[in-house]
C-alpha cells in the first residue's frame, strides 16, 4: 500500500503552511552557486501544490520571502524576484488546469514592480479557481502583520468605528493579512531547522508543527504525505483532555 493510499482523505489539515527552507544547503552540498538551489526548489513547489490540490487540502500556504530575507547579497534577492516573474509565468496553466486560486500576503508594495504586477496579474487571471487556494508569503513578516493589525484596530478605536470591548479574536483575524484564510493545521518545516521564523505567529496558535531533515529541493509529494500521515496520527485536543474528545 503507497502512502497515498494510507490517508484518510477525511482527516486531511485543511490549511497546510511551509517553511520551504534548505535551498541554499542543497546547493551548497554539491558545490553550486546558492542560485541553483532556488531554481531546482520551484520543482518541489510545483509537485507540492499540484500533490495538495489532487488529494482535496483546500488551503496551502508557502513561506517564498520573508521581510528579513531583503537583507540577503543584492544578487540573491535580484534573482529570487526574477525566479518569482518566471516562475508565475511558467506556472500558470498549472493553476488553471487544477483550478487553483493563487493568492499573496506580506508587503507587497516593497516587491520590484515588474514582480508586484506578474503577482498581481496571475491572481486577477485565477480569482474564480474555487478547488484551492495557494498563497504566497512575500515580503512576509508576521510580527510587521501583528503591528499593523494594532495600529488599524487602535486607529478604529480611537475614531469610535469599533469598542474596546469588542475586540476578540474574529476582529483580530479581520485586520490580518490572512482574514480571508482559516487557521493553519498542520505547519512544515524543511531543512532540519526547528523554529518558526517568524511566520504565521498568531495563526498556528493550534497547528501541528512537523519538522523534517529533508532539504527543500529534495521535498516531494512523499514526504508530503509522510507529513500528512503524522498529522492524522495526532490527537489535536484544543486545551482539552482525551476523554473529552471522546
Amino acid at each position: 500500500m503507497t502512502l497515498k493510499d494510507q490517508l484518510n482523505l477525511d482527516r486531511l489539515p485543511k490549511h497546510v503552511a511551509i517553511i520551504m527552507d534548505g535551498n541554499g544547503r542543497w546547493a551548497k552540498q554539491k558545490g553550486l552557486v546558492r542560485v541553483i538551489g532556488h531554481e531546482n526548489g520551484t520543482k518541489s513547489v510545483r509537485e507540492v501544490v499540484e500533490a495538495s490540490a489532487e488529494i482535496g487540502v483546500k488551503f496551502l500556504t508557502l513561506y517564498a520571502f520573508s521581510t528579513e530575507n531583503w537583507q540577503r547579497p543584492k544578487i540573491e534577492v535580484q534573482t529570487l524576484m526574477k525566479l518569482l516573474v518566471k516562475s508565475l509565468k511558467k506556472e500558470i496553466k498549472t493553476l488553471q488546469d487544477n483550478k487553483i486560486r493563487l493568492a499573496a500576503i506580506g508587503c507587497l508594495n516593497d516587491l520590484p514592480t515588474k514582480a508586484r504586477k506578474e503577482l498581481e496579474f496571475v491572481m486577477e487571471q485565477t480569482k474564480t479557481n474555487n478547488h484551492m487556494v495557494l498563497t504566497l508569503a512575500l515580503s512576509y513578516g508576521s510580527r510587521e502583520e501583528l503591528i499593523q493589525m494594532v495600529k488599524e484596530v487602535s486607529h478604529k478605536v480611537k475614531n469610535n468605528i469599533i469598542s474596546e470591548e469588542s475586540i476578540d479574536d474574529s476582529i483580530i483575524n479581520k485586520h490580518l493579512y490572512t482574514q480571508e484564510l482559516p487557521d493553519v493545521d498542520l505547519l512544515i518545516r524543511t531543512s532540519g531547522e526547528q523554529r518558526i521564523s517568524n511566520f504565521l505567529l498568531w495563526q498556528i496558535a493550534y497547528a501541528e508543527l512537523y519538522f523534517t531533515s529533508v532539504l527543500w529541493p529534495d521535498f516531494n509529494k512523499e514526504n508530503l504525505y509522510e507529513a500528512f500521515l503524522d498529522y492524522q496520527n495526532r490527537e489535536r485536543r484544543f486545551g482539552k483532555t482525551s476523554e473529552q474528545l471522546n
